[in-house]
């Protein structure tokens, strides 16, 4: 049986007789000649065919299309004006599957490339951004091991939200309401006493109508939650993760970073040691810069953006919001009483990347919260299990993954940063 290798291996090769297999990315010819650019999931390559050695395949050959499958043997050369810099000279073509008026052509915009999403991953792009995501994905996984971290998954579906609000999606149970999951961290707060350190990367739903290129409605979540950890350790954790996941990507993704034009000197500079201010500190270099807010706004795109171009350009933790800014289970900074033992992490040109906090361990404060703020947990008061037997200091974030990849990867929108974005007007495919 026929040995074969895929293009990268081919190109590595750079000589000799090889076998590779792929799809058509590009055709052109002639009545003589026929210049087929092969495609597969590690790298183009340009294969030409001679008619005096295809005549009896020459009409089959004649009306291959872009997307048509296709294995080849030849031998392969350099050649400079091939676009990868290796061409074959075809000995032997066997056509596996046509492809006739492929969908997806270069003016077609976001809504129709949308609608042709399945097909549209076959592209460059998205073939980049899926391999970049995956290293992310896989660099998380890793480095969570390293530190202990075990992995543990809660459920998507739920008899109560976690945190209430209109940002929740509601669905038919068995005759009762159920809630897809706006966050692990409920469940999390709980497993740490059994396993202390705890993570899970999973999708979470929020029923956000936005349309802005940074949100979608189901999103990869990276939340990890840690016993004994105060809020430098949360930081501390986080700025790790930044830093392994981008190094994991410069090792192993170059070709993609390459093919999608990104910023590799930027990913290269990114080092330990990010900029950390106080929200105090955050509302005078905003006002110092124009911005019209004043202390306890709340900060939109446009400031957490800000803050981070007035930095350098670099990553910037803001900590120590007010506690009126914040969630019940957030804990409070003894030292800054009023503010929050918390933080948001704020990258260039994307604003909001991770958000964690030390938790609130005492039960008391929390349900004196809970009754000032009239909220009532309801089915979620298990939740406060958590702090009713054994209540230890402990603290984690939630990293959004799109975001994260979108920036990598130099994207204007998240949803180049995830096969089949779901937004208020897209459930399909």
């Amino acid at each position: 049986m026929t040995k074969f290798i895929s293009i990268q291996e081919a190109i590595n090769k750079g000589k000799g007789k090889v076998a590779v297999r792929g799809w058509i990315y590009r055709e052109r010819g002639s009545n003589k000649l026929r210049f087929l650019v092969l495609r597969d999931s590690t790298n183009l390559l340009q294969c030409v065919l001679d008619r005096k050695k295809f005549e009896k395949q020459w009409d089959e050959i004649d009306k291959l299309q872009v997307e048509a499958s296709v294995e080849i043997e030849g031998t392969i050369k350099a050649d400079k004006r091939a676009p990868t810099g290796y061409e074959i000279s075809v000995d032997k073509l066997n056509i596996v599957g046509i492809s006739n008026g492929f969908p997806i052509q270069k003016d077609l915009n976001e809504e129709l490339l949308g609608d042709r999403r399945h097909l549209w991953l076959r592209s460059r792009k998205m073939i980049s951004s899926l391999k970049i995501r995956s290293t992310v994905l896989f660099a998380f996984h890793e480095l969570m091991r390293k530190k202990g971290f075990t992995e543990i998954e809660a459920p998507s579906l739920s008899g109560a939200t976690s945190e209430g609000g209109s940002e929740t999606f509601e669905l038919k149970y068995f005759g009762k309401k159920a809630y897809l999951t706006q966050s692990w961290q409920f469940y999390a707060e709980n497993f740490i006493n059994a396993v202390e350190k705890a993570y899970a990367i999973a999708p979470s739903f929020r029923a956000e109508k936005s349309k802005t290129p940074w949100h979608v409605t189901e999103f990869w979540h990276f939340e990890l939650e840690g016993a004994w950890m105060n809020l430098k350790d949360d930081m501390d954790i986080a700025e790790e993760c930044i830093i392994y996941a981008i190094d994991k990507v410069l090792k192993e993704n170059k070709v993609e970073l390459e093919t999608l034009g990104a910023d590799i000197p930027m990913l290269k500079q990114v080092k330990a040691g990010f900029k950390r201010i106080t929200y105090e500190e955050a509302i005078k270099k905003l006002k110092e810069k124009g911005h019209k807010i004043k202390h306890g706004d709340e900060f939109g795109a446009h400031e957490e953006r800000g803050l981070a171009k007035y930095y350098g350009d670099k990553f910037v933790f803001v900590t120590n919001y007010p506690l009126t800014l914040l969630k019940f289970y957030h804990g409070e900074d003894l030292k800054k009483p009023g503010t929050g033992t918390n933080f948001n992490l704020l990258a260039p040109s994307i604003g909001e990347l991770v958000d964690g906090s030390q938790r609130e361990p005492s039960l008391e404060k929390i349900q004196e919260r809970l009754k000032k703020a009239k909220m009532d947990l309801g089915a979620s008061d298990w939740y406060l299990d958590s702090r009713r037997y054994g209540s230890v200091p402990h603290a984690g974030f939630g990293l959004g993954v799109e975001r994260f990849v979108a920036w990598i990867c130099g994207f204007d929108t998240i949803k180049d940063a995830i096969p089949f974005p779901r937004t208020p007007n897209r459930l399909n495919p």
